[in-house]
Parts: structure tokens; sequence; C-alpha cells
């Protein structure tokens, strides 16, 4: 993919939120993100996260081809408004504005280009404790197949999204052991799901990524209710 002369509005995804961390009960949780976008209402907001070192081209270019199945869910539900996060090169780590359409979304996606260099899943989970201490964050989609840092500093930030109300789905591509075990931790630690996938079932992907997107703008409920198969395999695995 050929990069666009401008790249996407977008801020550095550096430090850690100084908000004090607060953690609510699980259930009044479910019930403040089911009411998100409730009578058109605001809707639900998610970070969607991905590794962009060089490896990661194609499916980057794929998740810029399916994401907006996130947005079409959750629309029947209540509306979805989604930051785009990645990484890639010598630390360059960036967050965008959130938007709330695929079609901007997709926008900021295909202003980017995957560059060489070593992961930095940290400035992403900072990012995600810095927006859900701002405002609820239902849900952090990561997107990734490495994990070249220390693991008990990404735990550790888990563990503050955790508290702050925000579940961590890790898709995991390929089968690299150190990056799964990592995936998983996170996963565990936030109530989230770790998804492994293979980019070249991009119909799973496609089915996962609207749950998810059904899940941010409805909560638990909202997923119940859709009845679908991707939903299901979800709800197997996220824990009250």
């Amino acid at each position: 993919m050929t990069k666009r002369p401008h790249s996407p509005p977008a801020t550095q995804a550096d430090g850690v939120g100084k908000a004090p961390a607060t953690r609510p009960e699980i259930a009044d949780f479910v019930a403040k993100v089911a009411a998100l976008g409730r009578g058109g209402q605001q809707g639900g907001r998610l970070v969607f996260a991905l590794d962009a070192t060089l490896s990661r081209q194609p499916t980057w270019d794929l998740a810029c081809g399916l994401q907006s199945e996130m947005f079409d869910a959750a629309a029947k539900v209540g509306g979805l408004d989604v930051s785009l996060v990645y990484f890639r090169g010598n630390g360059e780590a960036r967050a965008s504005r959130f938007v709330s359409d695929a079609a901007g979304l997709t926008r900021l996606m295909t202003g980017i280009a995957c560059r060489g260099g070593m992961t930095q899943i940290a400035r992403v989970l900072e990012h995600a404790g810095r927006e859900a201490a701002r405002r609820p964050l239902a849900a952090l989609v990561y997107v990734g197949d490495a994990m070249e840092e220390d693991v008990d500093r990404l735990c550790a930030l888990a563990g503050t999204l955790a508290m702050r109300g925000t579940r961590a789905f890790m898709f995991h591509e390929g089968r690299d052991p150190v990056a799964g075990q990592a995936f998983r931790e996170i996963a565990r630690l936030t109530r989230g799901v770790y998804l492994p996938f293979d980019a070249r079932a991009a119909g799973e992907l496609r089915a996962l990524l609207a749950a998810i997107g059904t899940y941010a703008a409805g909560g638990r409920p909202a997923l119940e209710a859709s009845g679908t198969g991707a939903a299901r395999r979800l709800l197997a695995d996220l824990r009250p």
C-alpha cells in the first residue's frame, strides 16, 4: 500500500493518565454501557489499535476493509465512536481523534503505511487508560502478532483498564507463544477475550468485529440479543 501524502490527524500517544482509578461494580458498568445510545443519545466508545510494524501490512489492509462491520452492528444498538491507535517505526505511536462513521475511520487508516520497528503495546494501553479516565470506554480492540516488551508492565496497565471498566479484545495473528501468553493475560485481567485468528479467514474477523461493535454500543445485553454465532463465541469467554 502506497502512503498518501498527508497523514491522518493524530496525537502522540505518550504518558499515563493521572486521574485516580475507580472500580465500579461490573453490573453497574454493564448497565451504563447498555444505556449508551438509547433514544438517540451518545453511543459507545472503543479504541481500535493495530500493530503497524512492517510485517503487519496485509492484516492492516484487511482490517481497513472490515472495520465498517463494527459501525454497522453498533448502529443497530446506539452508535459507536472509535479512536484509531497504531505504532510503527522507531518509537512512533499515534492516536487519532474519535470518529463516528466507517468512512471516517477508513480515511484515517488508508493514510498510513506499515514500517519496521518493535512493539509498543504499553503505549496503546496507556492511551486507552487515559480515555477511560476521561469518560467511559467500553472496549479496546487490539490486533497484533508479537510482544517485545516487559509483560509485567503490560499487566499493570491492563489492571488499570480493568479498574476503569474497559475490556480488552486481543486479536492474535500467528502462533508466537510469547505474544499469546501476554495477550491472554491482558484479556483475563480486563475481563475481555483472547481471540486467535488467521488473516486468511476474513469472514471470521468480520463477524467478530461486528459482535464487538454490538457490545461496545450496547453492552452484554445487546450482545446476547444479537444471537449471532460470533456473539455466542464472545459470550462464552466474556466473564460477567
